[in-house]
């Protein structure tokens, strides 16, 4: 689809990287001659899948074992990265998201969704941009939000706040640094199942015939969002700023994906509380 050498010269930092749609993503940047580096808290998981990328590819990926909700961390990992060179892109993909009545979310759960989702999209965003606008170099924040910036979700109600948030910075970035060569656009998926996401909201109960009602009766193929993503980090999308790109299937001018739990009785929701509280 693309010309091979589409993402050469361009050094691009995915958080949560090691793992589902944001290692699905790095494969591809790399396929596409991006040099690559990708960032986690587990580090034993970053470079085993950095390991396969270089087999795959013989592509140059770089691992840094990093928890993007301290910002001063943050802070130390873009020093490092920039010892060696700029980035060019940075893609905040790294989130956290499970299913939960909204009146019993506790304080620490709902920090912990948005710890990472937010706090760390704008920590991973600031640290990068004030090392382009202070050298002078272009470059591309790209965001990985989700259809709840536009319907809004029962349910889980943190993650689309801090979604609609990092929408938000998307835009407002856009107008105040687009004029210093920096663009910010944003990806908002729908289901594009990952070992790690339907763990937390495609539980054991759930109605299972959520794929069957997506206008195009099937879920998303992460190599459909990786390719997505890399013409929007691209030079051939230099021209696309504060924008987010849905890609659905048109499933959000149906449903906001939640509906289903409306009808969850007590004691599912009390067997699903159980169970995040031992995992």
């Amino acid at each position: 689809m693309f010309e091979t050498g589409l993402l050469k010269n361009k050094r691009i930092l995915v958080t949560g990287g090691g793992s589902g749609l944001g290692a699905a993503m790095a494969r591809r940047f790399l396929a596409l001659g991006a040099e690559l580096v990708i960032c986690g808290r587990k580090h034993d998981r970053l470079e085993a899948t950095a390991r396969e990328m270089r087999e795959e590819t013989g592509g140059k990926v770089t691992t840094i074992a990093c928890d993007i909700r301290d910002g001063a961390v943050v802070d130390g990992m873009m020093d490092a990265i920039w010892r060696e060179a700029p980035l060019d892109v940075l893609v905040n993909n790294a989130a956290a998201t499970f299913i939960a009545q909204s009146e019993h979310l506790s304080l620490r759960a709902a920090d912990a969704i948005l710890a990472p989702t937010l706090h760390g999209a704008m920590h991973c965003t600031l640290a990068a941009g004030k090392r382009w606008i202070e050298g002078k170099h272009n470059g591309v924040v790209l965001s990985i939000l989700s259809t709840s910036t536009i319907t809004g979700r029962a349910f889980t109600m943190p993650s689309a706040m801090a979604k609609s948030a990092v929408l938000a910075m998307t835009k407002s970035l856009a107008v105040e640094w687009g004029p210093k060569g920096i663009r910010t656009v944003a990806i908002a998926p729908g289901p594009f199942p990952t070992a790690g996401a339907s763990g937390q909201l495609r539980p054991e109960g759930r109605d299972d015939s959520w794929a069957a009602r997506n206008p195009l009766g099937r879920t998303g193929e992460h190599g459909e969002l990786a390719d997505l993503a890399s013409f929007l980090v691209s030079d051939g999308a230099r021209y696309i700023n504060g924008e987010m790109v849905v890609i659905d299937g048109g499933a959000h001018l149906r449903s906001s994906g939640a509906e289903d739990l409306l009808g969850w009785s007590e004691a599912q929701w009390a067997e699903q509380r159980a169970a995040r509280s031992k995992s």
